[in-house]
């Protein structure tokens, strides 16, 4: 079945049609642009056709147009089916999507005799017939760019330069002002981050691959710390066992100790070769610093026991929490593996201690108790004489504070 184009593009069509055939009859040219006064010509003879129209249905073959029955009397351009040059302007312009019933049919009477209706029973015209292989014959596009409106397209590629041009450019300059901060910021950084390495002699020194073989595992520690807390009355030759975890991360290392008590969190890092600080704090719930602590440790001594000078605390209650210097002792225990903290557990009772399970990496598990004990019960004469309190520096000299074992006598 035929099919005819409609809407927007069958009415530019037929406008165009009769314009031309208006010029043909009358001489006038229709200038086509946004002056409705260009198309009065041709709406008046098209309203001629279309105030007829309630009486030419059968004889014409368009739809049914009821009559006028309210303003008998009225002239052009206020009776009810006339055609204003504004309604042309709008339509051969493309702004209507759907014109009016009897500005098509006049159309189509007046070029070919026949309204829309009869027209599509003998379609004289290609050019209105719908391609149903693509959709139309011609784009709705292109009849719109055919128009005969004229449109001055340097004027827009002028006005399109002078709008997009300084915008273009003010979004480069943001641009720009924006990298140029944002580089200024990292050299600023870069250059703080270098002064406070300078400043706090941080990373002075890059380990070697065996060095850090060498510190990195987990470490049992002995300090004789209780031996100067005041609140002890049986202090003497007492010492605490601690298990200290610690991982190589970026040219320094982490490390967390688990003591009988409560655990340090803190860092370490190779000051030279073979030299080693380590500094840790007690860990808190709110993470603030809570008795901060330095050690200063020598790795390649070839010795099992390794002695460690710490400035440290006797970890008392309140003001009774002292600050000393103390020789501890390191012993290597391996590496891998992880560490179990273990809590709640009948085996915490039973010893009335801190227990540690180290899992490694051959699945065996070793258990440590860390508790405060006598020095005398500890079956590793090497250490004795390092942890006594002979190895304890009081900040102000104090009898009272340390138990001599002439004391007990």
């Amino acid at each position: 079945m035929i099919q005819l184009k409609k809407g927007r593009e069958e009415i530019i069509y037929l406008l165009k049609k009769a314009i031309e055939k208006y010029k043909s009859e009358t001489g006038h040219i229709i200038i086509q642009n946004t002056n409705r006064k260009n198309y009065e010509g041709l709406a008046q003879v098209l309203s001629e056709i279309s105030n007829r129209l309630p009486e030419t249905a059968d004889e014409l073959g368009h739809e049914t147009y009821p009559p006028d029955k309210s303003q008998t009397d009225s002239k052009y351009p206020f009776r009810k089916y006339d055609i204003t040059g504004g309604q042309i302007k709008d339509a051969i312009s493309g702004i209507v999507s759907n014109p009016r019933h009897f500005l098509i049919d006049a159309c189509y009477i007046y070029l070919y005799g026949v309204g829309q209706k009869a027209f599509a029973l003998n379609p004289v015209d290609p050019n209105l017939i719908l391609n149903t292989e693509d959709g139309s014959a011609n784009s709705e596009n292109d009849e719109i760019n055919n128009v005969g409106i004229s449109i001055d397209k340097e004027e827009i590629s002028k006005t399109l330069k002078t709008v997009v041009g300084p915008l273009m450019t003010i979004i480069a300059a943001i641009l720009a002002i924006a990298l140029v901060i944002v580089v200024l910021q990292l050299i600023n950084n870069t250059r703080k981050w270098n002064e406070i390495k300078d400043d706090m002699n941080i990373l002075p020194y890059q380990p070697t691959r065996a060095e850090i073989d060498s510190l990195e595992g987990i470490w049992l520690c002995y300090t004789g710390s209780p031996q100067a807390r005041i609140s002890d009355a049986n202090r003497y030759h007492k010492i605490v066992s601690n298990i200290m975890e610690i991982k190589y991360k970026d040219g320094y290392f982490t490390l967390t100790r688990y003591g009988a008590s409560f655990n340090h969190v803190g860092f370490a890092q190779f000051e030279a070769p073979h030299i080693v600080s380590i500094y840790s704090r007690v860990k808190s719930k709110n993470d603030s610093d809570v008795s901060p602590r330095h050690s200063l440790l020598t790795l390649n001594t070839g010795k099992k026991y390794l002695p460690v000078i710490s400035s440290s605390w006797n970890f008392d209650v309140g003001e009774k929490n002292k600050i000393i210097g103390i020789r501890e002792v390191l012993i290597k225990q391996g590496k891998g593996g992880s560490i179990e903290e273990v809590m709640n557990e009948i085996e915490n009772s039973s010893c009335q201690c801190k227990v540690i399970r180290w899992h490694q990496d051959n699945n065996e598990v070793k258990t440590y108790h860390l508790k405060n004990e006598l020095l005398d019960s500890l079956n590793i004469p090497e250490i004795k004489s390092l942890i006594d309190e002979h190895s304890i520096l009081l900040r102000d000299t104090d009898d009272s504070l340390m138990l001599w074992n002439k004391s007990l006598k």
